[in-house]
C-alpha cells in the first residue's frame, strides 16, 4: 500500500508537470520541441486515411443495407457476439408475394403464370444480392473496419506516448534552463556581498538574499536536470522512431485497401451482370405472353380474319386460351397454330413461322411452359406461349 501511494504521488506530479507545460505552450509562454517535417507528414496522412476510411465504410454499409433499423440491429448482434437471424430481403419478399398471388389467380392463366415467373426472377435477384452483400462485407468492409479498430488505434496510442515524451522532454529543458539561470544569478550576488551591519537596513536586499538561497536550490539540481534531459531525449527519440515505423505502415494499408477495392468492384460487376441476365430472361418470357394476348385480342376484334384460308392447313376452329390447360392432361397429339415467329435458341428447339400449323404433344419431365412440336420430319421443343391450340 505504501508503494502504491508513492507511485500515485509520482504519477500525479508527472501529470501536473505535463499539464503546466502544455498550458504554457498554448499560451506561448513555454518552449515546445517540434517534430521533424517527415514525421508531421506521416501523421497528417494517417489522420486523413482514418477520416476517409470511416466515411467510405459508413456509406458502403448504407449501400448494402439502406434500412437504418436493420443496421442497428445487426450492430447489436455483432457486439453481443450472436448470429444475426436470417430474414428475406426486399427482392425475395416481393418474389414470394408474386408467386403466392400467381397461384391464387391460377398458374394456367397468362397473368398468374407471368406473376409466378416474375416472382421466381425476383427471388433469384434476391439470392444474388445476398451473395453480393456477404462478399462485400467479408472482402471490403472487414479490412476497413480492422484498420479503424486495430491499426489506427495502435497508431493513436503510440502517438499519445510520443506526445507525453515530448512534454517530459520540454519540462526537463525548462528545468535545466531555470537551474542555469539561478546559478548565474547566485554567482553574481555572491561576488559583491554587502557589509554585515547593512543587512537589517536593507530589507529589499534581504529579500534578494532569500531569493538567492532559493535559486541555489535550483543550481544544486543542475547536474540532475542535465541527466534527466539526456534520459528524456533518449526516450523521446525512441518513441518517435516507433511512431514513425507504424505511420510508414499506412502505405501497406493503402496497398491492401486497393486490393479490397478491386474485389468490391468485381463483386459489384458480377452482381449486376447476374441481375441483368435474370431480367433479360424474364423479358423474353413476358414478351411471349404479351404476343399471345395481342394475337388473341386481334382475333376477337377481327372476326373475318378467321375465315381467311391458310395454305395447306385443314379447316379448324381456334380454341380459347383455356385449351392450353387441356393438353398436359391428354396423351394424344393435337394441332396448334403458331402465333408469332420463333427462332430456336438451342439445338433441341424447333423454329416456328407465324400462322403455320404443327402437331404438339407433351413429354415426360418437360417444363410446363414447353411442348414437343412436330412438323414433317422435324421435331423439337416449342414454347407454349407462341402457340394457339386448335379444336
Amino acid at each position: 500500500m505504501d508503494f502504491n501511494v508513492k507511485r500515485l504521488t509520482a504519477d500525479a506530479g508527472i501529470f501536473l508537470s505535463r499539464a503546466v507545460q502544455f498550458t504554457g505552450e498554448i499560451l506561448g509562454q513555454a518552449e515546445k520541441t517540434e517534430l521533424d517535417a517527415h514525421l508531421e507528414t506521416l501523421l497528417a496522412r494517417a489522420e486523413y486515411t482514418k477520416l476517409w476510411t470511416e466515411r467510405i465504410m459508413k456509406q458502403t454499409e448504407v449501400l448494402l443495407q439502406p434500412n437504418p433499423n436493420v443496421r442497428i440491429e445487426e450492430f447489436l448482434y455483432e457486439k453481443l457476439e450472436k448470429k444475426v437471424p436470417m430474414r428475406a430481403n426486399n427482392h425475395e419478399q416481393l418474389g414470394t408475394y408474386m408467386i403466392d398471388s400467381g397461384h391464387e389467380f391460377g398458374p394456367g392463366t397468362a397473368y398468374g403464370n407471368a406473376l409466378i415467373k416474375c416472382g421466381e426472377t425476383e427471388r433469384q435477384i434476391g439470392g444474388a444480392e445476398r451473395e453480393f452483400i456477404q462478399s462485400s462485407a467479408n472482402n471490403f468492409l472487414t479490412p476497413f473496419r480492422n484498420f479503424i479498430e486495430g491499426d489506427f488505434q495502435t497508431i493513436s496510442r503510440e502517438r499519445k506516448f510520443l506526445q507525453n515524451r515530448r512534454l517530459d522532454l520540454d519540462v526537463t529543458k525548462s528545468k535545466l534552463k531555470k537551474a542555469r539561470v539561478a546559478e548565474a544569478r547566485s554567482a553574481q550576488l555572491n561576488s559583491t556581498p554587502p557589509l554585515g551591519e547593512e543587512y537589517g537596513a536593507h530589507f529589499s536586499y534581504m529579500l534578494s538574499f532569500l531569493h538567492v538561497k532559493w535559486l541555489k536550490m535550483w543550481s544544486e539540481e543542475e547536474a540532475q536536470a542535465e541527466t534527466e534531459l539526456r534520459v528524456a531525449q533518449s526516450e523521446f527519440d525512441q518513441q518517435a522512431e516507433i511512431t514513425r515505423l507504424l505511420l510508414e505502415g499506412v502505405s501497406d494499408t493503402h496497398a491492401h485497401h486497393l486490393h479490397c477495392l478491386n474485389e468490391f468492384v468485381e463483386a459489384q460487376a458480377t452482381y449486376y451482370a447476374r441481375c441483368y441476365q435474370h431480367m433479360v430472361d424474364l423479358q423474353k418470357k413476358l414478351g411471349s405472353f404479351a404476343s399471345m394476348l395481342s394475337s388473341n385480342n386481334n382475333q376477337q376484334s377481327s372476326p373475318s380474319r378467321a375465315s381467311v384460308p391458310i395454305a395447306s392447313s385443314p379447316s379448324v376452329s381456334p380454341s380459347y386460351p383455356s385449351a392450353l390447360n387441356e393438353l398436359p392432361c391428354s396423351n394424344t397429339s393435337r394441332q396448334a397454330r403458331v402465333v408469332n415467329d420463333y427462332e430456336a435458341a438451342g439445338r433441341g428447339e424447333l423454329c416456328l413461322a407465324a400462322n403455320e400449323i404443327i402437331m404438339v404433344s407433351t413429354a415426360p419431365g418437360m417444363d410446363s411452359d414447353w411442348l414437343m412440336g412436330e412438323r414433317g420430319n422435324h421435331k423439337g421443343k416449342v414454347p407454349i406461349s407462341y402457340l394457339e391450340l386448335l379444336n
